[in-house]
């Protein structure tokens, strides 16, 4: 166990590195993962560094390593609970965006350069928004709010059929030098930094519930409104289950199959009013008090 090693020694190098991807001196930055992780999670580990510099450079995928060094010796996690929170943490690091989305399509015009193809997305206004530094961003969508156009839907064309499309691709996909300045990834980066907190008091208060708090990640994935949908539904079994539980406000024995139940309520409803019902009855099951129910 690394009882004596400090935070800093994790996050300190990540920040190093991540400054140096911002200004594009990273190119011999590739992280060395933990040599006491246990093998299953190495082999999950691996395919999430190659992942993530794919995604926004070394610098980042550091991060990422850095973020895994915190569960290195921990007790009761084991070697698959392990490989699951690398294998689940990279796929939500990499989130999708429209640059991620403009970068696939070029990786897909280099395989094979003969084949032109269009994907349509379906994207929310503040989505959009949210590409800026959160300084420039964060009036903006204020006054989205303000005029009842956050959610507004948007179309955008990602096509590879014509050479000026291309370019169009090309400097879309050139804004990953900017992408760690934006308000998407500040707020993608308190969403992850969350469910790892979530699994480290799992870990101390309910230790058989961890394996179903990791699965929790899975839920948020995608783009448009079936995301933002996604997260409202994590937040709410969240804030309304699995905090109070780690608090102490509520008793919850077996969280685990209460997250189980939880899930299986989820639907593509906005108002959540399944999710809701079944959260409800959990907690009058178990004398919870829901006179602040949302």
């Amino acid at each position: 166990m690394n009882l004596g090693r400090s935070k800093a020694a994790d996050v300190l190098p990540a920040i190093r590195s991540m400054f140096a991807n911002v200004s594009g001196e990273n190119g011999n930055l590739i992280p060395t993962l933990p040599a006491d992780m246990p093998e299953t999670a190495r082999l999950a580990a691996v395919d999430g560094v190659k992942h993530l510099i794919d995604y926004q450079g070394p610098g980042y995928a550091q991060l990422y390593v850095g973020r895994l060094r915190r569960f290195v010796g921990r007790r009761n996690i084991d070697d698959k609970v392990f490989a699951d929170i690398a294998r689940l943490m990279a796929a939500r690091m990499a989130y999708d965006d429209p640059i991620r989305m403009a970068q696939l399509k070029l990786a897909e015009t280099r395989k094979d350069p003969h084949v032109s193809s269009i994907d349509v997305r379906k994207l929310h206004l503040d989505e959009l928004m949210s590409l800026l530094p959160k300084r420039g961003a964060d009036p903006v969508i204020r006054v989205l709010d303000y005029l009842g156009w956050r959610r507004l839907p948007v179309s955008m064309r990602f096509s590879t059929a014509s050479g000026f499309r291309l370019r169009c691709l090309r400097i879309l996909a050139s804004l990953r030098r900017w992408r760690l300045s934006s308000l998407r990834y500040a707020n993608e980066r308190v969403w992850v930094e969350r469910w790892l907190h979530m699994i480290d008091r799992s870990l101390a208060k309910q230790p058989a519930a961890v394996a179903a708090v990791v699965a929790t990640a899975g839920m948020v994935q995608g783009y448009g409104a079936a995301y933002a949908q996604n997260l409202r539904d994590w937040n709410l079994i969240i804030d309304r289950l699995v905090k109070p539980t780690f608090d102490g406000a509520i008793r919850c024995p077996d969280l685990s199959a209460a997250i189980a139940e939880a899930r299986a309520a989820v639907e593509h409803d906005p108002r959540q009013e399944s999710l809701k019902r079944v959260i409800t009855g959990f907690r009058e099951r178990i004398g919870a008090d829901d006179r602040r129910a949302d």
